[in-house]
Order: structure tokens, then sequence, then C-alpha cells
């Protein structure tokens, strides 16, 4: 069967935890969801055109795309029905879904739960050189997006479209602010974290911003290949020994002819999750079309810079600033610019010409307006919030789990 080709089809991945519904504490559930009739605990299951899956962690579920999807039209029902399905199985148990991109207050080191069932080998080899209980590894939610390519030149021109957005993702989607029962003076805690937590190979997360490198073996000789023999000595008998272990930020998976986003924070409700992963992949079109920057122009963008804003936008979210020069002129502009204000520019240059933007303009554009789910969530909590403040927020981000509402923190009344 012919690859498909650039924008020819989008797979999407979203991953939400299992809470309990009374103290919104991490319940490891999913097996329960993945039971067959029989009792027989599978690896996936079907739900009528979407499909949910185990992750490392037992508390978290994945709801995806049953392989990809010509269009983004039409997404909308068939996950807000797969949602619904999962919380009517989760409601006897006492247990609902939680969106955001980390638990506001889980301790890993005492709650995690790794997954028991299928694909065990590979998750033991992790914890075994990792140590997978910490923020990075089981309390993580994301979104995934995976774009299709056919042929080494759709590969090169994806690969640097891609490099180029990466960047500015945290500023559009950046949910996690708080951990351990704290703020963090961060917006996107959890890529903070992420960058870090397999440092004991630094070879597998390179700086998060693939290299620039646009030819299938070029990646292999300058990216996979340097991360397998990294990890020879730890993993003797090859396990990790697969294109999956790259935990860049964007990696290409050539066994399916597609390149995998992964730096999406998980949105409050799987709406806005589609409405942010359609904008993020127009944003890919309009790189790989020369709507924002030439092919040339974008192949010279350096790594370490890239890299560089990414830390901003991680930090800061749609308030880090974009002053460096060669950044400028990769997003043609003429004068330093807030990241958030560069998404509207896009969306604005775009517009008309992204078919992934008429999915939902409404979600789309109040994403844009309203700002970051982090900085939503930020303005909800207030200063130093204690446990009663924090319990009122995150249960309210699990309404708009129910609803499919965005957050505006509404509801929420005196000091706690």
């Amino acid at each position: 069967m012919k690859a498909l080709g650039l924008f020819e089809g989008y797979g999407i991945e979203i991953e939400l935890m299992i809470v309990d519904a009374k103290t919104l504490c991490v319940r490891p559930l999913a097996e329960r969801l993945l039971q067959d009739a029989t009792g027989q605990v599978e690896n996936e299951r079907s739900l009528d055109g979407v499909r949910i899956s185990n992750e490392l962690a037992a508390h978290v579920i994945e709801f995806k795309t049953d392989g990809p999807v010509r269009e983004f039209s039409g997404l909308m029902e068939p996950f807000r029905l797969a949602v619904d399905h999962v919380q009517a199985r989760l409601a006897p148990l006492g247990a609902r879904l939680l969106g955001t991109g980390m638990h506001p207050f889980m301790d890993p080191f005492r709650e995690a739960v790794l997954w028991p069932y299928g694909q065990r080998e590979i998750y033991r080899a992790y914890d075994r050189i990792f140590d997978c209980r910490g923020h990075g590894w089981v309390n993580l939610q994301s979104v995934h997006l995976n774009l299709p390519f056919c042929g080494a030149e759709e590969f090169g021109r994806l690969h640097g479209a891609i490099r180029c957005v990466l960047p500015l993702i945290p500023a559009l989607c950046a949910s996690t602010p708080m951990a351990d029962g704290r703020l963090t003076g961060l917006s996107d805690t959890r890529l903070s974290v992420y960058r870090h937590n397999q440092a004991r190979v630094p070879e597998i997360a390179g700086h998060i911003i693939p290299e620039a490198v646009f030819g299938p073996q070029a990646y292999a000789n300058e990216i996979l290949e340097p991360m397998y023999k990294a990890i020879a000595p730890l993993d003797p008998s090859g396990i990790l020994h697969g294109e999956w272990l790259n935990s860049r930020g964007a990696i290409a998976r050539f066994d399916r002819s597609a390149i995998e986003i992964r730096l999406v924070d998980t949105q409050e409700a799987v709406e806005m999750d589609l409405a942010v992963i359609a904008l993020v992949a127009a944003a890919v079109r309009g790189f790989v079309e020369e709507r924002l920057a030439s092919f040339e122009t974008q192949k010279k963008a350096e790594t370490q810079t890239l890299a560089a804003l990414l830390h901003e936008t991680i930090a800061r979210g749609e308030d880090a600033q974009i002053t460096s020069p060669s950044l400028l002129k990769l997003y043609g502009l003429s004068s330093p610019v807030q990241a958030g204000d560069l998404w509207k520019i896009w969306y604005e240059k775009l517009a008309g010409h992204c078919p992934e933007l008429g999915f939902d303009k409404g979600l789309v554009e109040e994403r844009l307006t309203g700002g970051t789910l982090a900085s939503r969530i930020r303005k909800a909590l207030g200063e130093n919030p204690g446990p009663e403040r924090i319990f009122k927020v995150y249960a309210l981000l699990a309404h708009c789990q129910s609803t499919g509402k965005p957050f505006e923190g509404k509801g929420l009344q005196g000091d706690f």
C-alpha cells in the first residue's frame, strides 16, 4: 500500500488521566477499561472510530484515531462519544477523566502504578535504566500529532517545517503551571521535566528540537545511530532498540512513514485538544507550502537557537519574547513580538488556505484570544493557593472534560 503524502492524513493521540471522582487523586483503572467480554485485558480497544489504549502509567488512558484520517472535520463527535463512553464506565467505580498535561498534586514516587500487561518488557527496561517513578514518566499527559510523508523529499520538507513550529507550541497550549501541589513558576512544567527525564543518556532527547537533517539517511546517521549506540551498554538485550526510543519533540517514524509531534500539552477537553492540534497542523502546512518561510530559510534555522526559544515558551508560555535576529528573519518579523501574538499572525496568514482551520473556527480563535490554559489556571488559582483552592480549580477542569466546554474559571468564589 502506497504511503500517504503530505497532509493526506492525520493521526491523533490524546492522553487523559483517570482520577477519583471525589478526591481527584489518580486511580490506576486503565485495565478495567481495556477488558474484553471475558475479562481479558487487551492493549487497546475500538470504540466506533476511536481506539483507547494503555500508557506507561496505569492511571492514563489514550484516545486515538483508528488509523490516519483524511481530514479534521468529523473528528469531534467520535472523540466526544468515546470520552462519554469511558466516563460512563468509570462512574460506577467512583472515577472520572481529567485533562491537562500533569496532575497538580500527585506524588509519583508514592502513587505510581506501571502498566503490568503487554509491552511490560519495554516498560521494565525503561524503569531499570531511568527509574520511571518521577513526574516526567508517570505524571504527564500529552497530545501527539502524526503527519505522513511519502519519500525522502517530502520527509525533508516536513521535518524542516516541524522544527520551525516546535518552539512555539507551548505558547499555544501550555497547561501545566503546577506540580507537587504548588505553582512552579513555569507555564509548561511537563516539558521542563520531560527535557531531563532521560539525562542519563542525553542522546535520546538531544535538545528536544531535532537536529537540522532533511533526509532519511542523514536522520539515521545523526540521530538514530548515536542514540542506539549510547543506550546499548545499558540495554544489552536490545529491548529499547526502536525509533520510538527517540524522545525529541518530534520523531520520525519511518516504520509508518510519518513524523510524530509530541510537545502538545493535553487541554481541558478533547474538543480543545483537537482545536489546538488543528492549528499546529495548519502552521506546519504553512511552512511546508512556504507561506511562512522559504524552505531554504527553514533549513538554516539553528537547533540551539530554536531550543533557546522553546525554553522561553516553556517558562513563559504566550508571553515569551521573540527577539533573536535569526528567529525574526525565520518568522518574517520586522520587530520583536510575543510568542502568543505570532500564533495570531500565523492564523491570519493561513486562514482560508489551510483546510485544518475549517475544523472549528470558534474553538481555534477562543484559544488564541483567551491565552494558554496554563495562564487561565494560574489566574483561577491566585497566588499561593491552598489545597482547597487547587481542588476546586481542578474539579472545574474535570467538569470541562465532561461537558466539552473551555475552562473559564467561573464558579470560584471566596478565599481558601
